[in-house]
Parts: structure tokens; sequence; C-alpha cells
């Protein structure tokens, strides 16, 4: 019902770091009615231009906080709210390069009261500048 709205069009951009390019960024939303603490995020997979990226390379902030997925698997505190943008941070030296690229991202979801896992796609192209 809103996974089209889990990648955001805006702020499509590499990520810097003093003068090198590290990796990219761009903001997503949960696929889900109601905020959920960030340890019942079983997966976020992130896939662009057909090269899917590794679980270790992928950063999430929010609220000022940025997480790795192992260390989300343990945070009992923090919740990724419903409508909130988060901040996807993938680490690839060199970033992407400029122009247009198809970004697809399938989040995986623990919901207490269900028993199954709750999955989300969504697929965009988006410019980066």
């Amino acid at each position: 019902m809103f996974d089209k709205y889990i990648i955001c069009e805006n702020d499509f951009r590499n990520v810097k770091e003093g003068t090198q390019i590290v990796g990219f960024q761009f903001k997503a939303r949960l696929p889900y009615y109601r905020g959920l603490g960030i340890s019942m995020i079983e997966n976020l997979a992130v896939t662009v231009d057909s090269a899917k990226y590794p679980r270790e390379a992928i950063r999430i902030s929010l609220h000022g906080n940025t997480y790795t997925m192992g260390e989300m698997e343990m945070e009992y505190v923090d919740r990724w709210e419903f409508g909130e943008e988060g901040l996807i941070t993938i680490l690839k030296p060199g970033g992407l390069t400029p122009g247009q690229h198809k970004i697809e991202m399938v989040v995986t979801l623990r919901i207490s009261y269900l028993p199954f896992l709750s999955i989300g796609s969504d697929a965009k192209i988006i410019a980066i500048s």
C-alpha cells in the first residue's frame, strides 16, 4: 500500500569526506502505516543500476544517529515513524556518476502481531547531480 512512497525523490547525492567521495545518499520512508522500533527492521536491500549493495555498505540516519544494519538489530529505543524520511547512505568509493540512476529498495519488517515478515519494495529513476 505504501510501497510507492519508500524512495524519496529529493536529496539524491554523492557523499564527500574531505576531498574524497565515499558513497551516495537518498531519503526513504517505511512501507508501514505506523512507526516501528528500528530493531524490527530485518533488512534494507538496495540496488542501483542492477548493482546490489551488501548490508555492510548500508547506513541509516534517524534523529541525528547513524546505524549500520547490525547496530539496528540491537537498538531498542530509537524508532522510525510513519512518514518520516530516513537518510540512507551507501558506502561506495567514488560514489555514482552524474545523471539518472535506477534505485530499487526492499524493506523487510518484523511486525509483532504478524506471523510472517512484511516486505515492501519501490523502484524509481532519479538523477544525481
